[in-house]
């Protein structure tokens, strides 16, 4: 009876804390104060890189990040920030930094235990609408990459109401 008890209690606490690690990763939503779903305009310093298609055939664009906020992280430099928008809403945050292994246990720290994915050699965490990704980028640098699940959608809704339009046309 115990025994059961015990497994019971454990396994609720192990689910909660993880509820709590994707609520952070969720809570905060993005690298510093560059928010996912955020208007390109409220990121300061940003700067066009390039217009390009997502997925060949969404209109995309590439900015890169040049603040002294986005400098470093703690003490760990940072290369460089990069976002990508999606009518201006950003959808995607890369921050290349020195690989130091006080990240990923900063990053462990406030979203738990990473998974592993075998595959593509990446750590992850998964919250409801965001996944941040972790690693090797070149010899002597990580990437953090902050990715929405909610403009893709919004890029699926786009491309189904192109779709209705031309067929509402005839």
């Amino acid at each position: 009876m115990y025994k059961v008890l015990i497994s019971i209690l454990c396994s609720t606490l192990c689910q909660f804390s993880l509820a709590q690690d994707a609520a952070e990763l969720e809570k905060r939503h993005g690298f510093k104060d560059i928010k996912l779903e955020a208007n390109i305009d409220s990121v300061q310093g940003v700067k066009l890189k390039k217009e390009f298609k997502e997925n060949d055939e969404f209109d995309a664009k590439l900015y890169t990040i040049d603040h002294p906020d986005y400098e470093k992280i703690g003490d760990v430099k940072i290369k460089e920030v990069e976002v990508k928008a999606y009518k201006n809403l950003i959808y995607e945050i890369s921050v290349i930094a020195d690989k130091d292994p006080r990240l990923m246990k900063a990053l462990e720290s406030l979203f738990g235990k990473a998974d592993y994915d075998i595959k593509n050699e990446t750590y992850f965490w998964k919250a409801e609408n965001l996944v941040l990704k972790f690693r090797q980028h070149g010899k002597h640098h990580i990437e953090m990459l902050y990715f929405s699940y909610v403009i893709p959608k919004m890029m699926k809704e786009d491309k189904k109401q192109k779709i209705e339009n031309i067929a509402n046309d005839f």
